[in-house]
């Protein structure tokens, strides 16, 4: 982490994106907040960074430098927006005609090929009490998660229940599916629907590529990296008893959100449960995840000693306090409140403030964008080489990405005649679905129209 920082560092602060305000960045040749607050400073400033009202700000702040002509990398054509809010409502209605559209979530690829798993999966849970069904869900839609890299064009797996075959991201959903329901995630024989630490801990790139059917001639990007991250989990889920119980089970996180509706912190043990808490927040999912596994994210920056996830220096991020100049996006983190909203929802609470999160900045929906001219990179060869995460260029394209999201929200929403359509079904409508569309429409393979080199926790 100390290394990415090191690395992000001078890139963050590229003397070629235009003027700065003073709120915007520190001065020319220094890091962000680097003037070492004090403990209490860099504590706010943690909190600060896992707002999701801050990834809104200071993407803003940063549409702002770019609309206004600032940016050495990108400019902004909002009159194509319109165009791209009725591809987005024209899928939309292909894809679910009835208009009943579902969260953006890893649920959506257990249902890859018309197949309903998760009534399957409903079945081998018949029995447990709703908290207990609750656990093993939202177990599955975290590893599964975690393990949804980019898998490659090449690589397919063959579900044996269906005959069916699939690859990329449905590929990896339907693979950690068979493989929870398999216990390939459990440390117990007699409980093989939960994941745990004893079990992610032995879990190595042999193990995977078993999982996903990796052969010579089925080859699986990251499989190594795949590993190392299902380790790290292990270990964080282990150093947290106090939350996911000596097991390490991360599906303790619903008895954290709902079982203390008083407790100010996710940490806070009671000895007896409190009554279920029927209602919990979006962000307070959000809030939960990154206070539990930010410290895990291999690419992530550390803050002053403290690990802040998926959040960059950027110049023109703006801010105030010992977080200014650094812009959030904890994109991975948010997929995985998406992927969590179900969950909480089958068992009969209330997520609350959906609108909270914000868009997924990563390369389908900034594909769209960037493919349909609404970002306009001012480098033609602009995908001539890899890019990676810390560059400015990707901060400023992710930055766009989270605000223009928002922008074309309410015209999906009016062209749909949906107008509490949440973002969240926009999203699975919807913008992912249109950057893959768009993108097999202008390059062989449907390949983004630029490739980052990243861990795969990013995009």
């Amino acid at each position: 982490m100390r290394n990415a920082w090191r690395r992000s560092r001078g890139a963050g602060l590229s003397s070629h994106d235009g003027p700065k305000t003073p709120a915007a960045s520190p001065p020319e040749g220094s890091a962000p907040g680097l003037g070492r607050p004090g403990a209490g400073a860099v504590d706010a400033a943690g909190r600060t960074l896992r707002d999701p009202a801050t990834i809104r700000a200071r993407c803003a702040a940063i549409t702002a430098h770019v609309a206004d002509g600032r940016s050495a990398h990108f400019a902004l054509d909002r009159t194509k927006l319109g165009a791209v809010a009725d591809r987005i409502a024209t899928l939309t209605r292909t894809r679910f005609p009835d208009l009943k559209i579902p969260y953006h979530s890893r649920w959506r690829h257990f249902e890859a090929g018309g197949i309903d798993r998760k009534a399957e999966l409903d079945a081998k849970l018949a029995g447990r009490s709703a908290i207990a069904t609750a656990r093993a869900r939202i177990d599955l839609a975290l590893v599964s998660v975690l393990l949804d890299a980019g898998a490659g064009p090449d690589w397919r797996y063959r579900e044996a229940e269906s005959g069916q075959s699939f690859g990329r991201s449905e590929g990896l959903g339907v693979a950690s599916f068979r493989a929870f329901l398999a216990g390939r995630f459990s440390s117990d024989p007699g409980d093989p629907c939960r994941v745990d630490a004893a079990a992610l801990l032995k879990l190595d790139a042999a193990a995977l590529a078993d999982i996903f059917q990796v052969r010579a001639d089925n080859p699986l990007v990251g499989l190594d990296g795949r590993a190392a991250l299902m380790n790290r989990l292990g270990e964080a889920l282990r150093a947290q008893p106090q939350t996911f119980t000596s097991i390490g089970q991360p599906g303790h996180l619903f008895d954290a959100l709902t079982h203390h509706p008083h407790a100010p912190r996710l940490h806070h043990h009671h000895p007896q449960p409190a009554p279920l808490h029927h209602h919990v927040q979006a962000s307070r999912i959000l809030g939960a995840l990154l206070d539990a596994f930010s410290g895990f994210w291999p690419s992530g920056l550390v803050f002053h000693g403290v690990p802040v996830g998926d959040a960059w220096p950027h110049p023109a991020a703006g801010g105030e306090g010992a977080s200014a100049g650094w812009v959030p996006f904890h994109k991975l983190s948010q997929w995985l409140s998406y992927s969590l909203l179900e969950p909480f929802e089958w068992a009969g609470v209330q997520v609350e403030g959906l609108e909270a999160l914000t868009g997924l900045p990563e390369y389908r929906n900034g594909g769209l964008l960037l493919d349909a001219g609404v970002i306009v990179a001012r480098d033609p060869a602009f995908a001539a080489r890899p890019r990676t995460p810390a560059e400015p260029w990707v901060i400023e394209w992710r930055a766009l990405t989270v605000a223009l999201l928002d922008e074309l929200a309410p015209l999906v929403r009016e062209r749909l005649g949906v107008p509490a359509l949440p973002l969240a079904c926009m999203l699975e409508g919807g913008s992912w679905a249109a950057g893959r569309q768009i993108a097999a429409e202008r390059r062989p393979g449907g390949a983004p129209p630029v490739s980052i080199a990243s861990d795969g926790t990013l995009f």
